[in-house]
């Protein structure tokens, strides 16, 4: 999961609004409802792809790879060692535009389920370790939505929380303000701060596509 109890606890969650098996309950939905926004997830976890070979020298893979542990090719082993094969993977680098591995000599065959790919993946940035860790901005979407949907539609702290960013007017003397549409910021969640966020880690088109 993409944040903790303790980090929301932190920023302000009463045991009174949500207790602990609940904050995690919703923890987790936030967490899954980043990954279905975003097309990707950005912690590692272990997986076993089964990909498509399309007769070239580089196979692009649908989350980056933290540690590869098995390639299988056409049903026979294939190498790992970096003489033999290029992996762009996590924790995610500066220049980073895709997940893939590069076999320096031959290619994917084409086939249908014919590359086999096992390990640790997931897009994490890096912290001095092998894995990684989730990026801090994920981590603070993930709480942002946790606290969307902790807010109670009539409570006015929780409407203010929801609805600060769509002021386009406000007069203080009379106490007026003017609201721009919901889902002016014309991204997945309507909400400036957590789109900016999910847009900007949202998993890019396959190299080559139109």
């Amino acid at each position: 999961m993409y944040a903790t109890v303790a980090e929301l606890r932190a920023e302000g969650v009463t045991v009174a609004q949500a207790d602990d098996a609940r904050l995690a309950a919703l923890i987790d939905a936030a967490t899954a409802e980043i990954d279905r926004v975003t097309g990707w997830f950005f912690e590692p976890r272990d997986a076993r792809l089964v990909l498509d070979g399309r007769g070239a020298p580089t196979l692009e893979l649908p989350v980056p790879p933290i540690r590869l542990d098995e390639l299988v090719v056409g049903g026979a082993p294939a190498s790992l060692d970096p003489a033999d094969l290029v992996i762009v993977g996590a924790p995610v680098q500066p220049g980073f535009d895709a997940p893939r591995l590069t076999r320096r000599y031959g290619v994917f065959p084409r086939g249908r389920g014919n590359v086999v790919a096992a390990g640790l993946f997931g897009y994490t940035e890096p912290d001095g370790t092998p894995e990684g860790r989730v990026p801090a901005p994920i981590r603070r979407a993930c709480a942002l939505l946790v606290l969307r949907w902790l807010a109670p539609l009539a409570d006015d702290a929780g409407f203010d929380a929801r609805n600060r960013w769509r002021v386009v007017e406000d007069r203080t003397r009379d106490q007026s303000y003017k609201l721009a549409a919901p889902g002016a910021s014309a991204g997945p969640f309507g909400d400036p701060e957590l789109d900016a966020v999910l847009l900007r880690y949202r998993r890019p088109a396959p190299l080559g596509a139109v």
